[in-house]
């Protein structure tokens, strides 16, 4: 009794603690959207630029080239050569990033206070004058083909969750991966690159966060003399296709050398922004986060599986609720799927208990609250409610929309997209590279 007193007054100070996330929001007379939250506990700046072009703008014959610019952003412009943008960065005392996803790519850059003017100078030179040069693509393609041969042909995770997508969209862009198809990475021409480079990197496709030691008026004044100046463009168009109601479950098995299989399964849910979306992620909660959640009692307590977690991502369009299983030795995958079935039948047929719904709820909030100490989690944050979520401005309803989750949400919700017709299951079955060969694959 005396823990779990401990536990809500410990969660309680966390919510009490925790402050709103302040966010001065302006817009550039180009369409660059510039989000500043000032944090002056340490003298650090992170700033990131979220441009809402990822894998669902991208068309049969091009498929990856939004993964492939991610790489190429970092190899040269007009100012700061090949390569100068980490050296140069690194010698002020920063560091960067980036990732592609479906729906953006994203450029996070970490830096000391005292670098913040020559942040904007490199990313106003990349964002115009990229060099797209003959050698460096050749170069680079060279290097996202590789990362696809490790990522994706060599993994049995990155071959199943490939698999299983293509399968699980039949319209819909999100049915082609990330990283793209070999055959399309290997073919985008120079002027696809160009016309790509120009639509997805307009300053009106692009939100910009900054997060730290900064005052609103110095970010003004540099995004007014640097990023202000790029010219306005058409950005990507918007994507028309809707992904049709699925009418029935679809099953794909996928033969890749392993030493254990492995399942994924994938229900259509809708886009982030829906009202469904926090009880769906309550849902993922109650079914695998923490030791004592029910897949993980049932399955790896019970020894059917080492590993089994379920939930979502955001998403600009309808997206996926994925379970993963990955199913110990000697257990047949139809066991493991049987237990994972059960254990979502029974937040449909019964409602959770009050004490466990809570304990869900508590779990997230805790993981929130704990990202938002740093101003790299914020500024994430505040970018993606801002892209996904209709508003940054929503970051600060996060508590209140997963405390509003009741059980009937639970049990309504479960019915409504865990079902059988809206259901795709891949499986991944293990076999030697003899085996492989023998089939007629190539070998890894």
């Amino acid at each position: 009794m005396a823990i779990r007193i401990l536990a809500a007054l410990a969660l309680l100070a966390i919510s009490c603690a925790a402050q709103t996330v302040a966010v001065k929001q302006h817009v550039l007379d180009n369409g660059m959207k510039i989000l500043i939250h000032e944090d002056h506990d340490v003298p650090n700046v992170v700033m990131y630029l979220f441009f809402k072009v990822g894998s669902r703008n991208e068309q049969p014959g091009t498929t990856g080239i939004s993964h492939f610019f991610e790489h190429m952003m970092f190899n040269g412009a007009k100012k700061y050569g090949p390569k100068q943008f980490d050296i140069v960065l690194e010698k002020a005392g920063g560091r960067n990033n980036a990732y592609t996803t479906r729906d953006l790519t994203v450029y996070t850059d970490f830096f000391p206070t005292s670098a913040l003017e020559l942040m904007f100078d490199m990313e106003a030179d990349r964002i115009t004058d990229l060099s797209l040069t003959p050698g460096m693509v050749l170069s680079e393609r060279e290097v996202v083909y590789s990362e696809r041969r490790l990522r994706v042909d060599n993994s049995p995770f990155g071959t199943l969750y490939e698999q299983t997508n293509a399968v699980a969209y039949t319209a819909h862009p999100y049915q082609w991966p990330v990283i793209g198809w070999a055959s399309d990475i290997e073919g985008w021409t120079r002027g696809e690159l160009e016309h790509y480079y120009k639509m997805g990197y307009a300053p009106n496709n692009c939100t910009v966060v900054v997060s730290g030691d900064v005052t609103e008026e110095q970010v003004m004044k540099l995004a007014k003399q640097h990023f202000e100046p790029i010219p306005k463009q058409d950005p990507p168009p918007p994507v028309r296709t809707v992904e049709p109601v699925q009418a029935g479950e679809r099953r794909v098995k996928v033969y890749h050398q392993a030493q254990l299989p492995l399942q994924m399964f994938s229900w259509h849910v809708p886009a982030t922004p829906d009202a469904d979306t926090p009880v769906l992620e309550v849902l993922g909660a109650l079914l695998s986060q923490g030791r004592s959640s029910r897949l993980y009692r049932r399955m790896v307590d019970g020894e059917l599986a080492l590993q089994a977690e379920c939930g979502g991502e955001e998403s600009i369009d309808p997206g996926q609720f994925i379970c993963i299983v990955a199913p110990r030795t000697g257990v047949e995958p139809e066991t493991s799927e049987r237990a994972l079935l059960e254990e979502i039948e029974k937040l449909r047929a019964d409602a959770t208990p009050a004490k466990e719904l809570q304990k869900a709820k508590n779990q997230l909030l805790a993981d929130y609250y704990r990202e938002l100490k740093t101003i790299a989690n914020k500024a994430n944050f505040i970018g993606n409610y801002e892209v996904f979520h209709g508003g940054w401005e929503k970051v600060n309803g996060y508590e209140a929309s997963i405390q509003a989750v009741s059980a009937e949400d639970v049990q309504r919700v479960a019915k409504k997209y865990l079902t059988e017709r809206n259901r795709t299951v891949g499986t991944l079955i293990p076999e030697t590279e003899q085996e492989e060969s023998q089939q007629g694959g190539e070998g890894k």
